[in-house]
Formats: structure tokens, C-alpha cells, sequence
């Protein structure tokens, strides 16, 4: 078995990436997503490419189930068994609101407040047990939920994170009578200080399994009755992956899972090719999603909201989504304002081009009525061609006439408030951030990513642009790409003079045993093994932490103790380089312990993907109009996957492929590199 396969399933298209690492080639596909069952499309994706899954060693998924089920509240009917007086804590939230500046909002929890049940126990802060579990109340509880219908159901306890010995003798009664295997518990997902976080993942992962759970088990099903035998495995949101069994019951943790593959692949192409400083731009169907990666790091973050309310909290890259994908419907407000998104066209039916019964029109379809895509050769092979008649009769009713615009103009004021807004996404992860957007380069991938790359080096100021060599299935291609993750939590939530380092270190020792113990259990192959762990740590009196890295060694799977003086010196380095300064005699405290335990898994070589041989002359198809800021421009139109590295193409010109379009504008140059990357920069003046 020697190829591996990676699967990302995204609003409008599925996108494979198939490397045969015995022949050190690679292939992909885009294929429509299915909906609402999107294995579907995963199986026909992976059909149009391969034949023999006998010979297949690994697939690996990055999957929307999650996120979609959640944005679009359609996860399973569950019940919550709480401790007494806590059963709204997920509807009072932290008291925030939908809108800022607004006095009104309203909010609806996963879970009705009838199927939130209350139990007896009470353990205090300090992991002392004040109240013992009524066993007897919970076991009715879960009867009750059960005739009511809750498919899963979440249990949640009063500072569980300190002691969880009232909820896992709850947990072990519920799971002796409960129908199925969905049931998760506090102490489990996130045994972690802050109930309303600790209680909305633990929530969010109930209502997610019956859903996600069923899905990934009818994708391997279907892969094994196709003759698959390799593993099959699911991209997390912190950008590493794990095993379909984690991801069945851990379901909370791929609520970004698409995205992050994405980003994980950029960070490794571009570090290749010698830019260890990107801003990646994955421009799909629906959506524009936006990370930053700087010396070669991406950016973790402990929590995102999916939707107002809905607060996960687990490790992952940080990305920041906008509704502003190639389907994203363009719109005129009662105000006369032109607006784009968040509606999108999706799939189905698609941008007004595609012919299928949508009538607004979308960012695809500005850019087909501008002659940036052929019309004749449509990406993803879903149809012959793109009726550009009737893109531009949608753009004319729905913004040119509210705007006295004709067709043209309004097709160019829709891609100005697009790329407007895919700016400011790329300013927020930069300049708001301290960033300077010189020092970066931009990495446009996804279908329509690479039709945008020339305004955004002109809006935000970025150094240059690097358009992969498939940007369209840069996603899929991550999912190969990324090493096995378990990332783990503890509070420990004490001073650190006079810092229990045994307990401490005993932590540490039963998350690494527990993430080796994952790692030995996966059949794939690890070049390393990797622990990292950190500590949130704050003066005693400040409510936000830093993320102190602890200089800890792990020897044979022996974790060396820290001492209280190198968490000291590890927190005065971290605090100092983020604030500019110390609290003289400021009191330390160490609020939670976070481990990560990673096995490397094996790097193709992005030679593999670099073009062999070809012609700039041979590579030309030949010319068509474009229209560039008013005018029509002769623009050369060339066949990417043909141009040989080294080629030079001034703008205006069109780079075709079957998964994207790379759009050259006049002012600048594209090269290809050694890798068959494109640099799109500035021309030399």
C-alpha cells in the first residue's frame, strides 16, 4: 500500500488529494459536495481517482459535519444532567450579547432548559466533596431523558475539572443504561477552570455525536467495503489529526477541522520555498478564511465561538472566516449600500452561471461577466459551461439598476466590496495584531483564492503572493500532510511559591502516557515523537494569562520534573516579551497545564509536485478580453500545469488549471519556482 489520500469537504466542492508515494506523483479532484449526506461526494471524490483502495495506506478527512451542524443547528436532540441550581448556565452565557452596542439579543441554547435535569452533589473549588452524588436522582434523570428522546447527553458538574469523582460515578450509571455511546462528561473533554466554557464544550460535543459519529461511520464502512484496509483518520482543529474512534467521540474538537488543514499545508510549502512569514487566504464556495503564520509557526488559540453563544473550547489555529466565498450573494441595502454575504449560492444551486435556478448573483459571477474565468472551462468539472448571459442580466437587476451602474461597472463594484472585505480580514490578523504586512507574503488557495492575490498585495500592502502548485485542494493536501496531535488540560490554579512540582509533574506524566499510548495504538508510521507543555500563568489579581512554554524534558516516556525556579524564569521571559515589563514582587500564579503530544508523520517531498519540462510557448492557449479597472484588456491565457519552473509571465494573464484560476493583473509578474509554486510581485519599475 503506498498511496495516501486526503479528502477535505468544503460548501460547494470536495476536493482530493491522492499521492502515490512509490511513483512520487500526485493527483487531485474536485468533485460537487453532496448534500445534506456528504459522504456521497467523499466516496465519488475518491472513486474519480482511485480504483483500488486495496492499495491505499491512509486516508485522511478534513470535515465540515461538525461546523455545519452546528451553524446551521441541525446536531441531535440531548439532555444535560447537572448539579442543582446550574441547569442555565449555558443560557446565561457570560451575559453577553448578539450585537455590542445593542440592549436587546436573543439566544437559544443546543439543549431546551426542560431536557437540562438537576441532580444532588456539590464538590467545592477546592476538590473537596461537600455533597456525594445522588445516584438514585441521576439514574431517573436519565430515564427521563431517554422518554424524551435525547439521543446523547451531556454530563455536567460543579468544578468536576478539581475532582471529578461525583461525576464519574454519575457518568458510570448513566453509560450502564443510556442506548448508544453518547455520552460525554466534563471531566473528560475539558477537566478545565470556567464552568460556562467547561459546560458549552462538553454540550456542544453531545450535540455533535449522534450526528458526526454516524457520518464517519458510514465512510468507513463504505471505504472498507470498497476493499480499503489502510487507517482512517480525522483532522482537528489544532491542525494535527486523530483516529476515527477519537473523532466519534471527541466530535467538538473538528469544529474547524477543513480550515486548519489548509493552513497546516501552506505552512509547510511555504517554508519550503523560503517564506516562513505567510497570511494564508482560503477562498472557497462560501466562505474566505484567513491565518496568519509567522517563523514558520501558525497561531493557536484556546477557544472560538462558532456561533454567538456556541463557545468551544479546545485548541486550534486561529482563523478568522468571513462570508465572503465565490458563491456569496452580492446585495444592495435599503440604504443603497453594496454588500456581499454572508448568503451564499453553495453547491446547490450555485452562482446564477451555473444555470441552476439561483437567481442573485454571486462574487463568480462578477468575475465570469470580467472574463477572469473561461466560461467554456469551468473549475470542478460540474458543468460544460458557465452562462455568462445570465450573470450579467443578475448583476444588472440586482446592484447595477439600485446603483444606475451598467454590467460592467457593477460587476467591478461587487469584486471592490468583496476584496475590501478579504482585506480587512487580512488586516485584523496582521496590523490589528502588531504584524507589519511587509515582512508577509499571501498565500491565496481554495477555488477562488488565487483570482484575488494582485488586490490584496495592493490593499493591505503585503511583500508578494505564492499561489501553490493546486491551491484548489491545498486543503486536501494538508490532511496528508499533518502529523497525529492529542492535546490535554489540566487546572492546577495555585501560587507558584510553594508550588506542588510532584503533583504538577504527575499531571504531566499521565498526559503523556495517555498520548503515547494513542500514538502506539495508530497504524501509521512516526518519524519523532514529540511532548511540548505549557502553563497559563498570571499575577495573582489578573483575570487573562500568558502561555508560558516550560522547559521540560521527556526521556524514554519519563517525564524530568520542572522546579519552581524555571517555571519562575520560563514566566518572567514570556511576560516580559509580551507586556515590555515585569510587576516588581507580583505574586505568580498557575492557572492550568497544557501538554501536547505529536508524532510526526512522514513529509513528501514537495519536489514531487514540481513541473517536468514544458514551454512558455507551449504552454499558451492564447488570448482572450479581460476587463481591469474600467477597460478591456488583450490578456494572455496559459495552461499552468505546463509552464516550466523558471518561467517568467508578465501580467495581464490567466493561469488555467482544473482546480483554480490564478488571475495576473497588469501591474504584475508571476514566476514559477522550483516547487511550481507561482510568486506573483510587483513589476520592477
Amino acid at each position: 500500500m503506498s498511496k495516501m489520500i486526503g479528502v477535505d469537504v468544503g460548501g460547494t466542492f470536495t476536493d482530493i488529494f491522492v499521492l502515490d508515494e512509490a511513483k512520487g506523483v500526485a493527483e487531485v479532484a474536485k468533485v460537487p459536495t453532496s448534500r445534506p449526506d456528504q459522504s456521497a461526494g467523499f466516496l465519488a471524490g475518491i472513486g474519480s481517482k482511485v480504483d483500488d483502495l486495496s492499495s491505499v495506506s491512509v486516508v485522511v478527512h478534513g470535515t465540515t459535519a461538525g461546523t455545519n451542524a452546528l451553524l446551521e443547528r441541525k446536531g441531535a436532540r440531548i439532555g444535560v444532567i447537572t448539579t442543582q441550581g446550574l441547569r442555565d448556565v449555558l443560557e446565561m452565557r457570560r451575559r453577553d450579547r448578539p450585537r455590542t452596542w445593542g440592549l436587546r439579543g436573543d439566544f437559544t441554547p443546543v439543549v431546551d432548559r426542560a431536557l437540562r435535569l438537576e441532580v444532588s452533589e456539590r464538590t467545592l473549588a477546592d476538590g473537596s466533596i461537600r455533597t456525594p452524588v445522588d445516584i438514585d436522582a441521576v439514574t431517573t434523570a436519565a430515564q427521563q431523558l431517554i422518554d424524551d428522546g435525547c439521543l446523547a447527553v451531556a454530563i455536567l458538574f460543579a468544578n468536576a475539572y478539581a475532582n471529578p469523582e461525583n461525576e464519574a460515578k454519575a457518568v458510570e450509571a448513566v453509560r450502564a443504561m443510556w442506548p448508544n455511546e453518547h455520552v460525554s462528561c466534563s471531566s473528560e473533554i475539558l477537566p478545565e477552570i470556567r464552568e460556562f466554557e467547561r459546560f458549552s464544550t462538553t454540550a456542544l460535543n453531545a450535540y455533535l455525536q449522534p450526528e458526526v459519529s454516524g457520518y464517519l461511520g458510514r465512510l468507513e464502512t463504505a471505504l472498507k467495503g470498497d476493499g480499503f484496509q489502510g487507517e482512517f483518520m480525522i483532522v482537528q482543529s489544532n491542525g494535527g489529526v486523530m483516529d476515527v474512534d477519537t473523532a466519534a467521540k471527541l466530535p467538538v474538537r473538528t469544529a474547524l477541522s477543513g480550515p486548519a488543514a489548509g493552513v497546516i499545508a501552506a505552512g509547510y510549502i511555504a517554508q519550503a520555498a523560503g517564506f516562513p512569514d505567510i497570511i494564508t487566504g482560503d477562498m472557497g464556495g462560501t466562505s474566505f478564511d484567513v491565518s496568519l503564520i509567522a517563523d514558520g509557526h501558525s497561531m493557536l488559540s484556546p477557544q472560538t465561538s462558532i456561533d454567538f453563544g456556541m463557545v468551544v473550547r479546545s485548541p486550534m489555529i486561529e482563523i478568522t472566516t468571513i462570508g465572503a466565498g465565490g458563491g456569496s450573494i452580492a446585495w444592495v441595502d435599503k440604504g443603497g449600500l453594496l454588500n456581499i454575504g454572508p448568503e451564499s449560492a453553495g453547491s446547490t444551486p450555485g452562482p446564477v452561471a451555473y444555470g441552476q435556478g439561483n437567481t442573485r448573483p454571486t462574487v463568480t459571477d462578477a468575475n465570469v461577466v470580467l472574463g477572469r474565468i473561461d466560461p467554456e472551462n469551468p473549475i470542478g468539472g460540474k458543468l460544460e459551461r458557465l452562462d455568462v448571459e445570465a450573470a450579467k442580466a443578475a448583476i444588472l437587476k440586482h446592484v447595477g439598476d439600485p446603483l444606475g451602474l451598467d454590467a460592467l461597472a457593477a460587476a467591478e463594484a461587487i469584486l471592490r466590496v468583496a476584496n475590501s472585505r478579504m482585506a480587512g480580514a487580512l488586516r485584523l490578523v496582521s496590523i490589528e495584531r502588531g504584524f507589519d504586512p511587509k515582512r508577509f507574503a499571501f498565500m491565496p488557495f481554495g477555488g477562488g483564492g488565487a483570482l484575488h492575490s494582485g488586490a490584496m498585495l495592493a490593499e493591505v500592502g503585503l511583500a508578494r503572493a505564492i499561489v501553490p502548485r493546486y491551491p484548489g485542494v491545498t486543503s486536501a493536501m494538508g490532511c496528508v500532510i499533518a502529523d497525529m496531535r492529542q492535546d490535554f488540560v489540566q487546572t492546577v490554579n495555585a501560587m507558584l511559591g510553594g508550588l506542588d512540582t510532584t503533583a504538577l509533574t504527575e499531571h504531566m506524566q499521565r498526559h503523556v502516557d495517555s498520548g503515547l499510548a494513542t500514538l502506539d495504538a495508530a497504524r501509521t508510521t512516526f518519524e519523532a515523537r514529540e511532548t511540548a507543555f505549557t502553563l497559563d500563568m498570571a499575577y495573582a489579581g489578573q483575570t487573562h494569562t500568558v502561555s508560558v512554554p516550560l522547559p521540560v524534558t521527556v526521556d524514554a516516556g519519563i517525564v524530568q520534573a520542572p522546579t519552581e525556579e524555571q517555571i519562575g524564569a520560563a514566566f518572567d521571559t514570556t511576560y516580559r516579551e509580551t507586556y515590555g515589563r515585569l510587576l516588581p514582587n507580583g505574586a505568580r500564579r498557575v492557572i492550568n497545564l497544557r501538554s501536547a503530544v505529536t508524532g510526526k508523520r512522514p513529509r513528501f517531498d514537495l519536489a514531487t509536485l514540481a513541473p517536468e519540462g514544458g514551454s512558455v510557448e507551449g504552454a499558451l492557449k492564447g488570448t482572450r478580453q479581460v476587463h481591469f479597472d474600467g477597460s478591456w484588456h488583450e490578456t494572455q491565457i496559459y495552461r499552468r500545469l505546463e509552464l516550466p519552473v523558471g518561467a517568467e509571465i508578465p501580467g495581464p494573464a490567466i493561469l488555467e488549471q482544473p482546480d483554480t484560476t490564478v488571475l495576473i493583473e497588469p501591474d504584475l509578474v508571476g514566476r514559477i519556482d522550483s516547487y511550481g509554486n507561482t510568486l506573483i510581485e510587483r513589476k520592477a519599475p
